[in-house]
């Protein structure tokens, strides 16, 4: 499969791991990576969102995890041709049997969502099977280190419910992103940030194209450090 190309790493593809797509980039690009030291990436696919993160933030470590072999082997990949590759560390792990001594600053994931799919690649990787919202949001609250964020990327329509099942973990909703697929649109998809501690809520709104095809100029500024535009 026909590698993705970025401005500063490349990432291979394989036809069986969930592939580089919008909400990976969205997520890697606005999560809230800036403060962090130590950050731990839940489900990497290709490590995309790591890989985006760590040339954001040149000094933080990674530790990205996931449960599909074939994820792990190209992630790693990915992460040692990269120029980051000192400071980005993958395993193949279990998030619901994962045992670490640290905490982490950023805990960031694309997590599962879809309840039904036949493509065997989205089995694991977009289905809630192997990992249910609870159990992500139960296991991340007690990673987080004091002032930690946790950061994810789902569907509009699971916002309701993932934000009540925070507050029954003590964590708290401090940044909320409304995407829209175009400007006209309605929202689709939300960046959730997540504290141990309770803040002003900051909400957005973030619109992927002007029109079909044609990407916004909030696009194209939020991505311009990562993206190989054609001219």
């Amino acid at each position: 499969m026909k590698p993705f190309t970025f401005k500063q790493f490349e990432i291979q593809q394989s036809k069986n791991v969930f592939r580089v797509g919008t909400d990976g980039v969205l997520l890697g690009a606005l999560a809230s990576v800036d403060d962090a030291s130590e950050v731990l990436e839940i489900g990497t696919g290709t490590g995309l969102i790591s890989l985006m993160l760590a040339q954001r933030n040149p000094n933080a470590e990674f530790l990205g995890i996931d449960i599909n072999e074939e994820a792990v082997n190209l992630t790693k990949q990915n992460f040692e041709n990269s120029p980051f590759h000192s400071r980005l560390k993958n395993i193949l792990q279990d998030f619901k049997t994962f045992q670490v001594d640290s905490q982490f600053d950023l805990i960031v994931s694309n997590p599962p969502y879809f309840e039904i799919s036949d493509s065997v690649k989205d089995k694991i990787a977009r289905q809630t099977v192997e990992l249910n919202f609870s159990q992500l949001i139960s296991k991340s609250s007690k990673l987080l280190s004091k002032n930690g964020i946790f950061s994810v990327i789902i569907p509009v329509e699971a916002g309701n419910d993932f934000i009540k099942l925070t507050q029954e973990n003590q964590l708290f909703l401090i940044r909320k992103i409304n995407i829209k697929g175009i400007e006209t649109a309605y929202t689709k998809r939300l960046i959730l940030e997540f504290s141990l501690t309770d803040k002003d809520l900051k909400e957005s709104e973030f619109v992927i194209e002007k029109s079909p095809r044609q990407y916004s100029d909030q696009y194209l500024e939020l991505t311009k450090e990562f993206h190989v535009f054609r001219k």
